[in-house]
């Protein structure tokens, strides 16, 4: 019987042949190789599958997969059986050759459910200096001051069946509504180094369509009004001065 791997790699694909290479190798670079990886594939046509298929090691692969991208990455939280889930798209690539090395560790030594880094921006060919990492509570999530990258989180894959998996009925916030409900029963332990790299392009889901996902972003947020009623309002103020932004730039 095999055992169960220490992490469930999810990569969800969808014609990405152009990226995906960079994606494969930073995880064939890892010093930890105590890991399954996980392709949900939203039915490829140009090479990807067969990428998947030359690529080495512990992995699983399901196609076909329609539904959105919550309903792809929930998905892959469903077929994993590593103890901690993480969710790299094929757009994505780790930053370091000791990444899930480095999380193992604080994992095991702080007991959380979830544990995330920074990560680096590559926009035009070059990687954006990372923002600076501010300290994590519910609070300043819900006020919009703390962030959370999603290609460097990794989840405990109990924690799901505390809080749920990704809303299949959200388009764009889907992470932030994880990110809420997981901030509400578990701190996480934060890593201030980036972990994961994330290109931002012209293709990217919130870089096309950033009215729609700020509009869901609050939607998400108002959820959680009750919980943290003083952060949503500072979180108002945030969202009135960024759709000013934002429709003034489209209007141009």
């Amino acid at each position: 019987m095999t055992s169960k791997p220490t992490f469930s790699i999810v990569t969800c694909t969808w014609n990405s042949a152009a990226t995906l290479p960079d994606t494969l190798a930073s995880v064939q670079r890892q010093t930890c190789q105590d890991f399954e990886h996980i392709f949900v594939d939203g039915g490829s046509t140009d090479g990807t599958l067969e990428m998947i298929a030359a690529y080495p090691g512990r992995k699983r692969v399901l196609r076909d997969v329609g539904g959105g991208v919550s309903r792809a990455m929930n998905q892959g939280i469903e077929a994993a059986t590593g103890e901690y889930v993480a969710h790299l798209h094929s757009d994505d690539y780790y930053a370091g050759d000791d990444v899930l090395e480095t999380v193992a560790e604080r994992f095991a030594r702080e007991g959380t459910d979830w544990v995330f880094g920074n990560v680096q921006v590559l926009k035009n060919g070059a990687l954006v200096p990372p923002y600076p990492m501010l300290p994590f509570s519910f609070d300043s999530f819900a006020a919009g001051r703390a962030w959370v990258p999603h290609p460097a989180v990794f989840i405990r894959r109990s924690a799901f069946g505390r809080v749920g998996m990704f809303d299949e009925q959200l388009k764009y916030a889907m992470d932030v509504d994880l990110w809420l409900r997981l901030g509400r029963v578990a701190r996480p332990s934060t890593v201030d180094r980036p972990l994961a790299v994330f290109r931002d392009h012209a293709g990217s889901l919130s870089s096309a369509n950033r009215i729609k996902a700020r509009q869901e972003e609050f939607a998400v947020r108002r959820r959680y009004l009750t919980q943290a009623p003083l952060a949503f309002g500072i979180y108002c103020l945030r969202y009135m001065k960024r759709m000013r932004t934002l429709r003034a730039e489209e209007a141009f």
